[in-house]
């Protein structure tokens, strides 16, 4: 008798199951570090309801010693950006069993954020500002405050307050589901409110932040108009904003 192949071991599967888990503890341990950050980084839009650009660009500028010194930046912030990412992604290509589909909320909110939305972000707000060449010059830490956020506002306010407002509500979005399987592993027998409470929520503690961004794009720009040039320049590197 000929034996099927189908129902022979897969040999394959010992070691996928083994680095299925090790890929879901590296997803699952770099989740706090990354919440942290957001918690930190979206404070600043937030307290805009209370003071404005003004109080948003101090705040920053605190939390910015928490994540934009040489070691806080790879490590707490770059470091469990990439594992998160990469780890969920070599999961789902090479584990035995995906545990949801691609269209579930909790995968296009992790995939169209890293791909599309946290790229133009970390070239505009990041990468593009740091240019030496000039008109940008380098913007130094205090130069690169809520006024680049209300300069991109002013000058781009529909694509602006998409890109925005679409990346906190997907980043909201994927940390309520999210949390929910990371606790369910790791805790099982404690209970977490149901999904549709965790993202109802989630989705109360971003309004200030949108509702700051709101107050922040009413403002004037405050910047001189050499500075508004170097914003403008630094923006324009991306091509989301050439368009």
């Amino acid at each position: 008798m000929v034996s099927n192949p189908a129902d022979k071991p897969n040999a394959g599967a010992p070691w996928r199951t083994r680095a299925s888990s090790v890929l879901t503890a590296l997803s699952h341990g770099s989740a706090p570090f990354i919440t942290t950050f957001l918690l930190i980084h979206l404070t600043a839009p937030a307290v805009a309801n209370i003071g404005g650009s003004a109080l948003s660009s101090q705040t920053m500028l605190l939390g910015r010693e928490y994540y934009q010194t040489m070691f806080g930046e790879r490590y707490l912030l770059f470091g469990p950006l990439f594992i998160h990412s990469s780890s969920a992604i070599i999961k789902r290509l090479f584990s035995p069993h995906v545990s949801r589909p691609l269209t579930s909320a909790l995968s296009v909110t992790g995939y169209v954020t890293a791909f599309c939305f946290l790229p133009v972000h970390l070239i505009t707000h990041r990468l593009a500002p740091a240019d030496p060449a000039p008109p940008i010059s380098s913007l130094s830490p205090s130069e690169l405050d809520y006024e680049f956020v209300k300069a991109a506002l002013s000058g781009w306010p529909r694509r602006s307050t998409v890109l925005y407002s679409v990346l906190v509500l997907g980043v909201a979005l994927h940390a309520a589901d999210g949390i929910g399987i990371i606790w369910s592993t790791w805790s099982p027998g404690l209970k977490l409110p149901g999904r549709k409470a965790r993202r109802a929520l989630t989705g109360a503690a971003i309004v200030p932040v949108l509702t700051g961004l709101a107050v922040i794009a009413r403002e004037p720009l405050y910047a001189f108009a050499s500075m508004a040039a170097r914003y403008q320049a630094a923006l324009t590197q991306s091509i989301v904003y050439r368009l």
